[in-house]
């Protein structure tokens, strides 16, 4: 301990050297996602920020080797709903594996067996020229069918609301590569949502959720059953449970053929099952105040996975998850044993294993593998690698705040963190409040290079799971009802200023920062509080008239009703929080950063907003990035966004950086 303390040196806040720079940050940025089985090889998608932000498609071999399954430019990503979803599937065919997959760059299925001799995809859909064409989504590769079945958005007119969804068949054979009418329709389009049909293991029934503007699925769904016809199309459906103020996330058939589904009927969302067929019961397996789904912005995600030996592997918990094993008889939830605190939603299974993606606040997101036999758990892809000491890794706090009216706030609190540099006894740090996305999402408690780039350089990090954030419950998802921009708002300067007057963080050195919905409450902070110094606005919602207009895509289009009202029945409430309409108030300097290809939070709000503040003398710079959406995906844009809000803080909180970045021109 004598020697670790003469080894510290004094230097002030925001100024400490740190082996983490842009580039690494960015080279670690994104997480595996969308497990699998093909046979008993699991596979996985995986960014590839270096690739131009792609997918790539990742196979464990029986030895161990990960193999990228198709070389660059493929890019396994569907575009359904923009936030897209399952976007592969696969089975072990005669010979050796069949993959299909949705193609970003024109979002047709291909067909792909990569180890037969002269491989290579090949088309299953055609293109259209209507809209934004044909996308699929939550793909079942069907082989004694001679199909895959998924969900298909399809385009009627111009307009990002011109779509209709439905539940298709798609021909293996190639046969719909240029037929439109052969991609057979299996399900009518009277539901305007709906998720990826599930098939009984006696091939008699289906199953699958369905829900209609202007609800979320996380404010309410149906699970639908229905008979298989003779011709193989979907027999009228019985709405077997769900409802406008229930959320059915996920639906499975267990190998008995019952149905096992997650509903938050009792304020948390939990696991039931049922026999559809004997009209039973509809019983909890595992009651309990957490939960077992989560909001389903993307169409696919999994929870839960149903094993051969009737047990079940979930991923559950309240605020942090865990991968377990239940035994839907007893009710009894064994979890898998390890270093990992967060689990996605993502689960597959094949005979007694089961794969996840899991990471920690010391390692990044890994995939998974639980032998449900022994317990015993271990990583099998994208193995988490330090590329730094892992000294300079953040040291988090879980903290629970007090926020108006007395009600909770849950946030992450990662202190400025560094083996060898301490700040003088009389400074405090600068803190930086990050806002999460959604706004019904929750930032998970794992381990981030881009927190650390700030951390290690001595700008703490504040991360808040406000009022709506999921992971607490319905009540707690609930608040945000009508109070989006003012909850939201209130929490995250509620945790600022609890840092600041206990003092943990610098009252005159706080900063906020979020994207997407983050950057909406970003932009509504810095117009409607003065507790910030700065701001950094990612990819925002900025005008809720424009969104309600249609300036937004067909799945978000009535999102508003439930965060802010019905546009007809409170239209002045939408120009009163709308930060676009109130560009005047902002007094202090900020930064925004915006895609160009963004049809979620179109590039025009962002330009409107900082048309507003030209000759007002608030220092600023608008960074507007080609060929990026929502989200940021190639590792040029993340390191200049991410060297761009260092600068921003650096010149605010007049802070003397170790090592420079390029510094960020500020307009007035």
């Amino acid at each position: 301990m004598g020697e670790e303390k003469d080894m510290m040196q004094t230097q002030a806040y925001g100024s400490w050297p740190s082996p983490i720079d842009a580039a690494l940050a960015a080279a670690h940025d994104g997480s595996p996602a969308h497990v699998g089985f093909v046979g008993d090889e699991a596979w996985w998608t995986e960014p590839r920020p270096a690739e131009g932000g792609r997918r790539a498609l990742i196979r464990r071999r029986p030895g161990g080797a990960e193999e990228s399954v198709l070389p660059e430019p493929w890019n396994v990503r569907s575009r359904v709903m923009e936030y897209g979803g399952r976007s592969w599937a696969g089975a072990e065919g005669p010979e050796g594996p069949l993959v299909v997959f949705a193609n970003f760059a024109d979002q047709r299925l291909y067909a792909y067996e990569p180890d037969t001799p002269a491989a290579a995809p090949r088309p299953l859909t055609p293109l259209s020229g209507v809209g934004g064409g044909l996308r699929y989504v939550d793909l079942c590769v069907h082989l004694d069918r001679g199909e895959v079945w998924c969900v298909l958005e399809e385009f009627t007119g111009q307009g990002p609301t011109d779509v209709r969804r439905v539940a298709v068949a798609v021909p293996l054979d190639g046969t719909a590569a240029d037929d439109r009418a052969a991609v057979r329709e299996l399900s009518d389009d009277r539901h305007r949502f709906i998720t990826g049909p599930r098939l009984s293991p006696d091939g008699a029934r289906v199953a699958w959720i369905a829900w209609d503007h202007p609800r979320m699925p996380w404010d309410g769904t149906e699970l639908l059953v229905a008979e298989i016809r003779a011709d193989g199309t979907f027999g009228a459906p019985r709405v077997y449970a769900g409802g406008p103020e229930e959320s059915i996330a996920q639906v499975e058939w267990a190998p008995d053929g019952r149905l096992l589904f997650a509903s938050d009927r009792t304020g948390w969302w939990n696991l039931y099952r049922t026999d559809p067929v004997n009209g039973g019961h509809e019983a909890p397996v595992c009651p309990r105040q957490e939960e077992f789904a989560g909001p389903l912005w993307q169409v696919g995600s999994g929870w839960f996975a149903p094993l051969d030996s009737g047990l079940v592997a979930v991923v559950h918990g309240k605020g942090a998850t865990a991968l377990g094993v239940l035994d839907p008889e007893t009710g009894e939830v064994v979890d898998a044993a390890g270093p990992w605190t967060e689990w996605s939603a993502t689960v597959a299974v094949n005979g007694t294993r089961a794969v996840g993606v899991a990471a920690s606040p010391r390692s990044a997101y890994e995939v998974v593998e639980l032998d449900t036999s022994t317990g015993r758990a271990r990583v099998i892809g994208a193995a988490h690698d330090d590329p730094v000491d892992t000294a300079y890794y953040p040291e988090p706090r879980i903290r629970t705040f007090s926020g108006p009216a007395g009600r909770e706030i849950h946030a992450h609190v990662y202190p400025p963190h560094h083996p060898t540099r301490v700040a003088p006894d009389d400074e405090l740090p600068p803190y930086v409040v990050w806002v999460h996305g959604g706004p019904t999402g929750r930032s998970p408690l794992v381990l981030d290079l881009e927190i650390a780039y700030f951390t290690s350089r001595g700008i703490g990090v504040a991360e808040v799971n406000y009022g709506g954030s999921t992971g607490y419950g319905r009540a707690y998802r609930n608040r945000l009802r009508e109070q989006w921009g003012i909850v939201d708002v209130e929490d995250c300067a509620a945790v600022a200023l609890a840092l600041a007057d206990e003092g943990t963080a610098d009252r005159e050195r706080l900063a906020i920062r979020g994207g997407s919905a983050g950057g909406w409450t970003t932009a509504a902070s810095l117009t409607t509080t003065d507790v910030y110094a700065c701001g950094t606005i990612i990819y925002p919602v900025l005008d809720l008239t424009e969104w309600a207009a249609g300036g937004t895509h067909d799945f978000e289009s009535r999102y508003l009703d439930s965060m802010i009202g019905p546009f007809d029945e409170v239209p002045t409430r939408y120009v009163e929080r709308s930060p676009a309409e109130h560009a005047d108030r902002v007094s202090v300097p900020f930064l925004l950063l915006q895609g160009l290809d963004d049809v979620i939070c179109p590039p025009e709000q962002a330009e409107r907003f900082v048309s507003e503040l030209e000759g007002r003398g608030v220092p600023y710079a608008y960074i507007a990035f080609e060929g990026e959406g929502h989200g940021f995906r190639r590792a040029d844009t993340l390191i200049r966004a991410l060297e761009a809000e260092l600068s921003l803080y650096a010149q605010v909180f007049r802070l003397n950086l170790s090592g420079g970045a390029p510094t960020l021109e500020l307009a007035k």
